[in-house]
């Protein structure tokens, strides 16, 4: 029986709900990701090193262990003259931080002619529940460790 370890291609079945019961991941179709490179949040990938095909898992997360809380200092407003055309309450842009680091935004709101932006993650300050079935478990290929994922039905595809 062959155990989740670095370097495992591990399909699951992964559930994830917001504390408010919105459904963020419905867990139909399965996932496949290289275990020990940060594709799951770390609390997940934790509890999951050394089980095998068939282990559940059902865990809260506080923000702390998901996307973090919420940091009121990422929230920035830029005037809608250096905003891109298109893009809407609620959208995602890209941009750049004070400190030179690349950032999503998302939009919150258009007001005049100032654009208030969140650098967030959308889930930051919720609390999840995740549920997690493991599928299949196989040694992840040369190929896929270089790339730091699974490539193939469930995985990433180039």
């Amino acid at each position: 029986m062959t155990n989740i370890t670095k370097d495992s291609a591990v399909t699951i079945r992964l559930t994830v709900t917001e504390g408010s019961g919105k459904v963020l991941e419905s867990g139909k179709t399965p996932v496949a990701y290289l275990h020990g490179y940060d594709n799951l949040l770390p609390k997940i990938e934790e509890a999951l090193e050394g089980q095998t095909v068939g282990f559940k898992l059902n865990m809260n997360l506080s923000p702390e262990d998901a996307f973090g809380v919420r940091d009121e200092s990422l929230l920035t407003t830029i005037s809608k003259k250096d905003f891109p055309p298109g893009i809407k309450v609620g959208g995602m842009m890209q941009g750049v931080n004070e400190n030179g680091e690349e950032m999503v935004y998302t939009v919150l709101k258009v007001k005049g002619d100032q654009v208030m932006l969140d650098g967030n993650h959308p889930l930051a300050g919720a609390s999840l529940r995740v549920a997690v079935q493991v599928l299949d478990i196989r040694a992840a290929t040369p190929e896929e460790i270089a790339h730091g994922h699974v490539h193939g039905e469930h995985g990433h595809h180039h």
